[in-house]
């Protein structure tokens, strides 16, 4: 038996998995609440103590790197390790890696209604596959074929500097560099991006804030889903939050270009992450597509690649548990 996770700051997705059911249809699956558990032990211990279930092992997809069997948790004060975590749940073995890397995971075992196709293209077999992933941050990983399956290998390719493609991207960089000194892709490509690509065309006179938005966000705890909501609005649509999303958009076309380049994607690219499903009517735009195929000599090969959103919430969970049941047997 499986314990698999997905370990992010906002919530916690577990589920118990077998060999024989395999990683797409768990025994049992629950969400918890990450931020009320003191730790993922605290948090584990509190589920497991809850089912029947002899658990052999557990595999755990987590937000940040993991380096020799350690994390961090980003948005939570969690340092989890390997080592202790079998201690203290009493496994024979326990796999920590990144989120992103569970993501990638998933993507081969994704099937077609998971998935809204942005780019046709013409998958190449066994070619490299992208994963982008806008949510809270930029996440990026991608699969390399081995001989007869997929391997993911994760990056922290979102924290690459940002390269304008544009006199505005250039003004945007100008701006955000006397913040931030580095910008990086995730400073605007991601749900904490959003908000400074707004302040920016409202501070640079883009757009005006209307009175009420600037109620809305005042006393909203999160912004990114006030601007997203107000730019998706389709009766009164607001200029200034179009206009951010129109960027943001922009911006993560041209990045999943850069990655189909890095990597060599001819697999596809999958975008992740909470963002992508939310805002399918911006990304079907021709700007996404636009940004995505503009890299000059090779706009050519970049055209012929697959795009996907994934739609399914709860890749990484099977993507965690696709790599935890491989691996135990390793």
């Amino acid at each position: 038996m499986l314990l698999a996770g997905d370990i992010g700051g906002t919530k916690t997705n577990l589920g118990i998995y077998s060999i024989e059911k395999g990683p797409r249809e768990p025994l049992i699956e629950t969400t918890l609440p990450s931020s009320e558990y003191p730790s993922l032990e605290a948090l584990v211990s509190a589920f497991l103590g809850q089912v029947t279930m002899n658990i052999d092992c557990a595999t755990f997809g987590v937000a940040g790197p993991v380096v020799k069997g350690k994390a961090k948790i980003t948005n939570l004060p969690w340092v989890v390790d390997e080592t202790r975590l079998e201690e203290m749940l009493k496994l024979r073995s326990v796999h920590l890696f990144n989120d992103l890397e569970a993501i990638a995971y998933g993507v081969p075992l994704l099937e077609s209604r998971d998935l809204h196709t942005l780019n046709e293209g013409v998958a190449a077999p066994e070619g490299t596959v992208a994963v982008i992933a806008p949510g809270t941050g930029l996440g990026e990983a991608f699969l390399i074929w081995d001989r007869n399956r997929y391997r993911a290998h994760a990056s922290e390719g979102g924290h690459a500097d940002f390269a304008p493609t544009g006199p505005m991207e250039i003004d945007l960089l100008q701006y955000l560099y006397k913040k931030f000194k580095h910008v990086s892709y995730e400073r605007i490509c991601s749900g904490h991006g959003l908000p400074n690509i707004y302040a920016f065309l409202r501070d640079r006179g883009y757009a005006i804030e209307p009175a009420w938005l600037a109620d809305q966000l005042s006393s909203a705890d999160d912004p990114t889903p006030v601007i997203v909501s107000a730019a998706l609005d389709e009766e009164k649509p607001c200029e200034l939050c179009s206009t951010t999303l129109h960027v943001f958009v922009s911006v993560l076309g041209a990045e999943a270009g850069n990655l189909v380049l890095k990597v060599l994607a001819t697999g596809g690219v999958y975008l992740g992450g909470g963002i992508p499903p939310r805002i399918i009517a911006a990304l079907e735009n021709k700007v996404f597509l636009e940004s995505f195929t503009q890299k000059g000599r090779f706009s050519d090969l970049v055209t012929r690649i697959p795009v996907h959103v994934i739609m399914n919430p709860k890749v990484a969970l099977i993507g965690a548990a696709s790599h935890g049941l491989e691996f135990s047997h390793e």
